[in-house]
C-alpha cells in the first residue's frame, strides 16, 4: 500500500503489475500547434488600356506552416467549416504534394531549407467550396522573404506557378521588383503576352502585394493587403458571417466582373492551351534571368 501510494502521488497508476505515467497534458494539447494567421485583406484590381474597369473586394486569406493542429473550425486535410488540403497545393492542380513540393523545389534551386520558415498565404476551402486565384508558398530566412511561389489557378481549370528570387537568395523587399514571363491564360479579356511584375512586401505585421501584369499599353494591376493577426475559431467563424461561402463567393464575383466587361465589348478570347510546364523561374528586375 506504501509504494501504490507514493505511485499515486507520483502521478502513477498501477495496472496488471505495471507503472503506467499518467498525462495530465490531453493528446490533442501535446500535438505540434500549427502557425495559422487570419488576413482579413482587401484586393484591388484596375484594368489598364482603352477599356478600363477596376474594383475592390474583401478577402480572407491565412498564413500558415501547415502544422497538423490548429482552431477549432479550420483543420488540415479534413473536412471542416474552413480547411486546408494538401493535394489543392503544390504542385498540379488537385494532384498536389503540399509543402514538401515547394521544399523540393527550393533546394533544387539552391536555397538551404534545414534554417528556412515554409509558409502558405490562401484562401481556405469554406465547407465543400474551393478556388484559388492565386496563393503564395513563401520561403523565410531570419524572418524576412529569400523566395517564394506564384500559384496561379485560371478559372479554365488549368495552374502555373512562378517562382520569384532575387539573386543568391538576397532578403526580398517592398522596393524590390520581380519579372515573371506571363506563360498561362488566366482571363478571356487579356492575351498570353507580357510579364508580371512582383512586389512582395511581408513584415512581421503586413501584407503587402502588388502584381502588376503589363503588355504594351495594356494590363491589369492587382493588389493584396491585410494585416497578419493570429487565427482564432471567433474571427473564422466571423468570416463565414461577413463573407459567406468563401471560395464560392470569390468565383461568383470573378464571373460577375467578366460579365462587366463583355458587356463593355472586351474582346473575349477562347481557352488557351496550357503551358508545357508546370513552374517558370522568374528574374530581380536589378539582376539577370534565372
Amino acid at each position: 500500500m506504501r509504494r501504490l501510494r507514493k505511485a499515486l502521488a507520483a502521478g502513477s497508476f498501477l495496472f496488471r503489475g505495471t507503472f503506467v505515467q499518467s498525462d495530465p497534458i490531453p493528446a490533442r494539447a501535446r500535438r505540434p500547434i500549427m502557425m495559422l494567421e487570419h488576413i482579413q485583406a482587401r484586393t484591388h484590381h484596375a484594368r489598364r488600356g482603352a477599356l478600363r474597369n477596376s474594383f475592390t473586394y474583401g478577402v480572407d486569406y491565412v498564413l500558415t506552416d501547415l502544422g497538423p493542429a490548429g482552431p477549432l473550425l479550420i483543420s488540415r486535410n479534413r473536412f471542416n467549416l474552413w480547411s486546408l488540403w494538401d493535394h489543392r497545393h503544390g504542385g498540379a492542380r488537385d494532384n498536389g504534394h503540399g509543402v514538401h513540393w515547394f521544399r523540393s523545389l527550393l533546394q533544387e534551386r539552391g536555397l538551404a531549407t534545414e534554417n528556412a520558415q515554409l509558409l502558405l498565404l490562401t484562401q481556405p476551402s469554406f465547407l465543400w467550396f474551393h478556388f484559388n486565384p492565386v496563393s503564395f508558398w513563401i520561403a523565410l530566412v531570419d524572418g524576412t522573404p529569400r523566395a517564394f511561389v506564384a500559384e496561379v489557378n485560371s478559372t479554365f481549370g488549368q495552374r502555373h506557378c512562378y517562382f520569384c528570387a532575387r539573386d543568391g537568395f538576397a532578403p526580398i523587399r517592398k522596393s524590390d521588383t520581380l519579372i515573371a514571363e506571363k506563360l498561362m491564360h488566366v482571363s478571356p479579356f487579356q492575351r498570353i503576352a507580357g510579364h508580371y511584375a512582383f512586389n512582395f512586401g511581408m513584415t512581421d505585421t503586413q501584407i503587402d502585394i502588388r502584381i502588376s501584369f503589363e503588355n504594351g499599353d495594356h494590363g491589369v494591376l492587382a493588389t493584396l493587403s491585410g494585416e497578419r493577426r493570429p487565427a482564432t475559431s471567433a474571427s473564422l467563424a466571423w468570416a463565414a458571417i461577413r463573407r459567406p461561402l468563401g471560395a464560392a463567393r470569390v468565383l461568383a464575383l470573378i464571373h460577375w466582373q467578366a460579365a462587366i466587361l463583355y458587356l463593355k465589348r472586351a474582346p473575349f478570347l477562347k481557352k488557351q492551351h496550357p503551358p508545357e510546364h508546370l513552374v517558370s523561374d522568374g528574374y530581380d528586375l536589378r539582376g539577370t534571368k534565372e
